[in-house]
């Protein structure tokens, strides 16, 4: 069996380009080396027994983050808000929501985790904030003055909105002004009005606000549906793509110019003073804009990689998604990693608090063991990037069993189970279509052990707590050396070792065994270094030729030695071999 090599999977140009740019940048940064970790705190660890997790809990698992590797912490929404979306509708940015904590304990999480050489940066949410922030009260009151110039007000057209473009969760992205003929447009919930970009005063307010939290210590930000920045001013109508005779909101994301005019603002104002890290989320990107956005002089550090998980998106919603396929999955992480090599570098992820669980979602089946779990974190955590990890997945948290509609608390998903009864699905289709999506999967509470609530709270949690708790929790795999949270801890200190630190971060990601059915394999090279990286996600064992017989086995998630000259692996079995 001949090996495929890059020059089999990519085009010519792309492998010259690589082989020449390999995996050098201009500029070493601090945080290249560094391994993330989302905390969504209201699902973290609740101290106060309200149900709701906090800043408390937080600090004081600190430790437990330290040993897992963790040098980056991305707190989801922690400001005041009405909680329409999770807290992506902030209604003030300078505070911290009661049912978290005080900005006291906010400072003491900073002061703490620096002193673990911990980085925290937090969400930040621009694009829209919550209806019941001042300045959109004012606009509100009066969307002819000052603050309604904030906001995007619009007439109707003959009794209807502005046009027809659909929201992210559904529905018309404009919402009337009682007793007015005008709408304001939100491209996600009716709570979350859009802010306008095109007035300097609300860009100024919003860098001084940027800037207030940078002064505090944060080390940066994620950065919330940033493209969505730029509008179409004149906002006309599109074809619809739907029954309602609406059309997706992104079709004037992915037509108009100029945003990134804004995004170059904003990094000169805020992050470039402070060398902030910051990871964006951009969904619709033109692909010649990559180096402009992660490049040494990009309008971010980085920005995380979704091109794996758009491959389950349906075309009409969640009730067609399709199933992960193998080969194309592989396909586009090939090609993202080597798109990026030479660029710069992505954030990867296997999930995070907008997707399902990763184990339910990449993992078959037969593969959704602790075997497959530590597999998919080997071929994950060794990619050319910026490793983020999600709360729960380094003891391979799993989808929850949902038993009604009532159980769920996203709003999305419940758009998106209306969305597919009204595409003729009975209410048991529908509710296994959002059993298998809902961000509420990844939001389900912390397993920390076997007693009540999975040891999230004592008192009665705001989501339901995933039935397997007993089974997968932090104190079980605490006491079990081959569990998947130690495993976890061994990637993660290969990944920043003395020997392979380098390596890991500056080495260039090349494709191996392309040929070979359900093998993800690649190697990380340097001048002096060649590790392969390789797992079997099939249901029998295979045999890979290796192009030298010496080599050095740094990891495995079956605890075996490899020698000679072929590697054969086990179903589910990864290994990490030095060549």
């Amino acid at each position: 069996m001949r090996i495929k090599t890059i020059f089999d999977i990519c085009p010519p140009s792309i492998v010259e380009w690589a082989k020449r740019k390999g995996g050098v940048l201009h500029g070493k940064k601090w945080w290249h080396d560094k391994v993330a970790y989302q905390i969504y705190p209201k699902s973290f660890l609740d101290t106060n027994a309200d149900g709701i997790g906090d800043l408390a809990g937080i600090l004081s698992k600190l430790d437990y983050l330290k040993s897992l590797g963790i040098d980056i912490l991305w707190l989801s929404p922690i400001y005041p808000s009405p909680f329409a979306d999770q807290g992506y509708d902030i209604s003030d940015y300078y505070g911290i929501a009661r049912q978290f904590g005080t900005m006291e304990q906010f400072d003491e999480l900073l002061t703490q985790a620096k002193k673990r050489g911990i980085h925290i940066i937090m969400d930040l949410v621009i694009n829209h904030c919550s209806n019941e922030h001042e300045w959109f009260r004012k606009a509100l009151a009066d969307p002819d003055g000052e603050y309604g110039d904030y906001f995007y007000f619009r007439r109707g057209k003959n009794g209807n909105p502005p046009n027809n473009l659909r929201s992210y969760f559904g529905g018309s992205c404009w919402e009337p002004v009682p007793g007015t003929d005008k709408y304001y447009l939100h491209m996600f919930a009716k709570e979350q009005p859009d802010l306008n970009w095109e007035n300097p005063v609300v860009r100024q307010k919003l860098y001084d606000m940027v800037n207030w939290w940078l002064d505090k210590g944060l080390a940066g930000f994620r950065i919330d549906a940033i493209i969505n920045i730029k509008k179409d001013l004149s906002f006309p109508d599109y074809p619809a793509d739907g029954p309602d005779g609406l059309a997706r909101c992104t079709r004037m994301v992915d037509s108009v110019d100029g945003v990134g005019d804004f995004l170059a603002d904003l990094k000169k104002n805020t992050f470039a003073k402070y060398d902030a890290f910051t990871v964006a989320e951009v969904f619709n990107m033109k692909p010649e804009e990559l180096k402009r956005f992660i490049g040494d002089d990009g309008y971010f550090s980085t920005m995380f990689d979704f091109s794996a998980h758009i491959l389950s998106m349906g075309p009409h919603g969640w009730y067609d998604a399709p199933d992960i396929d193998f080969a194309r999955w592989r396909d586009v992480i090939f090609r993202s990693q080597l798109e990026t090599q030479g660029i710069g570098f992505k954030a990867h992820i296997i999930e995070n608090h907008d997707e399902p669980r990763g184990a339910s979602r990449f993992l078959p089946p037969y593969a959704r063991s602790p075997m497959g779990k530590k597999m998919l974190g080997t071929v994950s955590l060794l990619l050319r990037g910026i490793p983020f990890l999600y709360q729960g997945q380094e003891i391979g948290m799993t989808n929850a069993h949902w038993g009604s509609i009532e159980e769920f608390n996203d709003i999305n998903t419940k758009d998106q189970y209306r969305v597919a009864l009204d595409a003729g699905l009975t209410e048991e289709q529908a509710l296994g279509a959002c059993g298998k999506m809902s961000r509420d999967n990844a939001r389900t509470p912390m397993q920390w052990d076997a007693s009540a609530n999975a040891g999230f709270t004592t008192g009665t949690p705001w989501l339901k707590v995933n039935d397997n708790y007993r089974e997968i929790n932090v104190a079980a795999q605490e006491r079990d050396p081959d569990s998947v949270l130690n495993y976890y801890r061994r990637l993660t200190a290969l990944r920043k070792s003395p020997e392979y630190g380098q390596l890991f971060t500056y080495g260039t990601f090349v494709p191996a065994f392309g040929d070979c059915d359900r093998i993800l394999a690649y190697y990380r090279e340097n001048d002096h270094q060649r590790v392969l990286v390789a797992a079997n996600f099939g249901r029998e064992p295979q045999t890979l030729p290796l192009p030298a017989s010496g080599r050095k086995t740094l990891l495995t998630n079956s605890g075996r030695a490899f020698t000679g000259d072929t590697l054969t692996l086990a179903p589910c079995e990864a290994a990490v071999v030095e060549l």
